[in-house]
């Protein structure tokens, strides 16, 4: 593609906010990608959609997502609005000739998640998920790290992301500001919101996952339902644990909440190997701890790298040694990636198959935690209806 990528929002929160700065900056930090055009944004409040595309400079907007995905203008479809829409938009976006970027997870459940794979992947379209914590320069120089066999074989890993935002029993399910709190919206709860996380950057550095055994607890089980008024009960997760073998004969533990008082996003990792161990904070998401047993044992200990210098991922495109970028930047660094993906047509960030096999990890952690036994991922590969490897 040598002209500006077309690109037609949907959803105008958190999410639509960080996409659409990251269209801005990308051409302006990664100069040798095209250029993207924000043609439109799409959300039922007509005023919020017409406010946020003056905000953001969209050209125009929608209240009707069918509208949208049959624009003759536009090239992809971003969807940055609640689960439970993300797979009838991403269909049709994908039936109508539309590239096709989504937030994760990809849908409420393993069945919309394959859906929304069988339909990128018959009409040919360039997809990605936005798991925008692979695109941390930190995270990024750990995979090359582990690809280049610094820590030789994996033996445990530790995930973790704590909040402690729906502690209040006051606090409502549903509406606009805490959908993810109403099953019929989210799917599930914080193993489909924040493990997710974890899970995609445990498949993305450690491997495959082959077994889980987890257990989930709710711990108010009756909330008022904005919508309705009325109070109903919670049936999704507040609270997530599991244990997990990897195919490559390592273990992992995985924790996640919305319970954990004094924490508002911790997220958390730590790999450990027969060379040597990593460990990233995302509160501190500039350095990469790094244990080696190589070399001299007295002097051997953990080592803090400021993954700011040129030679780390991304940063030659920011700003002197040093200085430090943020959040914001990861989604910047995956639009830029994707970008270049699609002049290439060399994958370089998660497509919809990657987020599938996340949501493979998160049905079978929640069928666990119902049976109370071990369960087996299942496969993503062709061979289960899709083609190619998870």
């Amino acid at each position: 593609m040598d002209r500006s990528l077309r690109v037609g929002l949907v959803g105008t929160g958190f999410m639509g906010r960080t996409h659409s700065n990251a269209y801005h900056q990308t051409r302006r930090f990664f100069p040798d990608n095209v250029g993207v055009e924000l043609v439109a944004v799409c959300s039922r409040d007509g005023a919020k959609a017409r406010d946020f595309a003056k905000q953001w400079g969209f050209a125009s907007h929608e209240t009707d997502w069918r509208d949208l995905v049959s624009r003759d203008d536009i090239d992809l479809i971003d969807i940055a609005s609640p689960n439970d829409t993300h797979a009838e938009i991403a269909v049709a976006a994908a039936q109508n000739g539309k590239m096709v970027a989504s937030e994760k997870p990809l849908g409420r459940t393993l069945e919309e998640s394959r859906r929304m794979v069988e339909a990128v992947e018959t009409a040919g379209v360039a997809n990605m998920v936005w798991y925008n914590y692979r695109r941390v320069p930190a995270l990024t120089l750990a995979r090359q790290m582990i690809d280049e066999g610094r820590l030789g074989r994996i033996f445990h890993s530790r995930f973790k992301f704590l909040q402690d935002w729906t502690i209040s029993p006051d606090l409502p399910q549903g509406g606009a500001g805490t959908w993810r709190l109403d099953s019929a919206v989210a799917g599930s709860g914080v193993t489909g919101d924040l493990l997710a996380h974890c899970i995609d950057a445990a498949l993305w550095l450690v491997g495959p996952m082959s077994e889980v055994c987890g257990t989930t607890e709710v711990f108010v089980p009756e909330r008022l339902h904005a919508l309705s008024g009325k109070r109903e009960p919670i049936t999704l997760d507040d609270a997530s644990l599991f244990m997990a073998r990897f195919d490559n004969g390592s273990l992992a533990t995985f924790e996640a909440t919305r319970f954990a008082r004094g924490h508002k996003a911790l997220f958390t990792l730590e790999i450990n190997g027969e060379k040597g161990s990593i460990a990233w904070d995302l509160h501190d998401l500039h350095r990469l701890q790094y244990f080696s047993y190589d070399g001299d044992s007295a002097m051997r200990g953990w080592r803090s790298i400021h993954v700011t210098d040129g030679d780390h991922p991304y940063m030659k495109a920011w700003w002197v040694p040093g200085l430090q970028i943020g959040y914001e930047h990861t989604f910047i660094h995956q639009m830029a990636d994707f970008l270049a993906e699609i002049r290439s047509g060399t994958k370089t960030v998660p497509d919809f198959r990657d987020g599938l096999a996340a949501d493979a990890v998160v049905d079978a952690v929640l069928k666990s935690a119902r049976s109370r036994s071990w369960q087996t991922v299942e496969s993503t590969a062709k061979s289960a209806g899709l083609e190619g490897a998870a």
